[in-house]
C-alpha cells in the first residue's frame, strides 16, 4: 500500500516539485526528461513547476504540455519559499522536489519512491557524499570549496547523520511533507537545513541515498551574495528552535492511514 492511501487529499502516487526563477532556457529540457522518464516508469505522476517570479518565459512552459504538468507563480520570494509553497499545494501520496536543471539522474526518485512506498521511511535525503555517489559532470573548485565549508558548518548546528543538506534531491510521503513544510520559515537557499532540522526533530524516519550528478551544476547560488545570508539562516533557525517556535509537539492533523508504525530516529539538538 502506497503512502498516504488513505488520505483523501492525495489523488495520484508522486508529485515532483520543481522551483524555477528565469528557467526558459533549461526548464523545457528538464520537463522532456521528467515526461519521458516518468511514463517510461510507468507511475501516475504530476509536475508542479513554482515560478517564483520570473521575468521571462518560465511560467508558460508546461502549457501544452498535458494535465500532469502545472505551473503556480508567486511573486519573488526565494528557493525555499517556492518549495514550501509547490509541496503545500501538492497532492501526490509521495512528494518530490528538484532542481530546475535536473542535475540527478532520476533513478533516485525510483529509489526513494520505493523506500516511502515499502514504509522503510517516510523521507529520503539525496546524498553527494556517499561512497555510491558519482559525479559525471565537473564542478568548478570555488562551488565545492564552498559546499565542504557549508556542511562542516551544518554538522556543527544541525545534523551529523545528513552531512549533504543542500542536495537537491529530497522525497517525502505526503505525511512527513506536511509535518516538515507547515513549519518552515527559511525563504532562501538554506531552507534544505531547515528541512533536515525539523525531520529529526519531528522524529520522521529518514534514509540517505546516493546521487548521480549527470548535468554540469547550474545553481543559481552565489557565493559572494547568498554565503553569508544562509549562515544566518541557520543561526536563525537554531535560535528559533531554542525559543520553542517551531511548535514541534504540535503534530499537524492527519489521518490514521497517514501513520507509519516504525521506529523513528532522532538526533541531539
Amino acid at each position: 500500500m502506497a503512502p498516504g492511501q488513505q488520505d483523501a487529499h492525495a489523488d495520484h502516487e508522486l508529485t515532483i516539485i520543481v522551483p524555477a526563477y528565469n528557467e526558459e532556457g533549461r526548464l523545457p529540457a528538464t520537463l522532456d526528461g521528467l515526461r519521458t522518464y516518468l511514463e517510461n516508469w510507468g507511475v501516475d505522476y504530476r509536475v508542479l513547476v513554482v515560478d517564483d517570479g520570473s521575468r521571462d518565459a518560465t511560467a508558460r512552459l508546461t502549457q501544452g504540455r498535458g494535465n500532469r504538468f502545472a505551473t503556480i507563480s508567486q511573486s519573488n520570494s526565494g528557493k525555499g519559499a517556492a518549495v514550501r509553497n509547490g509541496i503545500l499545494r501538492a497532492t501526490g501520496r509521495v512528494v518530490a522536489f528538484t532542481d530546475a536543471d535536473l542535475p540527478y539522474d532520476l533513478d533516485g526518485v525510483r529509489l526513494a519512491y520505493d523506500a516511502i512506498s515499502a514504509r522503510q521511511c517516510e523521507v529520503v535525503f539525496g546524498a553527494r557524499d556517499l561512497l555510491e555517489s558519482s559525479v559525471q559532470a565537473p564542478r568548478r573548485f570555488l562551488r565545492t570549496l564552498a559546499t565542504w565549508v557549508f556542511r562542516s558548518i551544518v554538522a556543527q548546528l544541525i545534523s551529523r547523520q545528513v552531512t549533504d543538506t543542500q542536495c537537491g534531491l529530497k522525497v517525502f510521503s505526503r505525511r512527513a511533507a506536511l509535518e516538515i513544510f507547515s513549519r518552515t520559515t527559511i525563504d532562501g537557499f538554506a531552507f534544505d537545513a531547515e528541512v533536515v532540522f525539523l525531520t529529526h526533530h519531528l522524529s520522521l524516519p529518514f534514509r540517505r541515498i546516493p546521487v548521480t550528478l549527470v548535468n554540469e551544476y547550474g545553481s543559481t547560488i552565489s557565493l559572494t551574495r547568498h554565503a553569508l545570508p544562509m549562515l544566518l539562516d541557520v543561526i536563525g533557525l537554531r535560535l528559533r528552535a531554542l525559543r520553542g517556535e517551531y511548535d514541534l509537539e504540535q503534530a499537524v492533523k492527519r489521518t490514521e492511514g497517514d501513520l507509519i508504525p516504525i521506529e523513528r530516529t532522532r538526533t541531539a539538538a
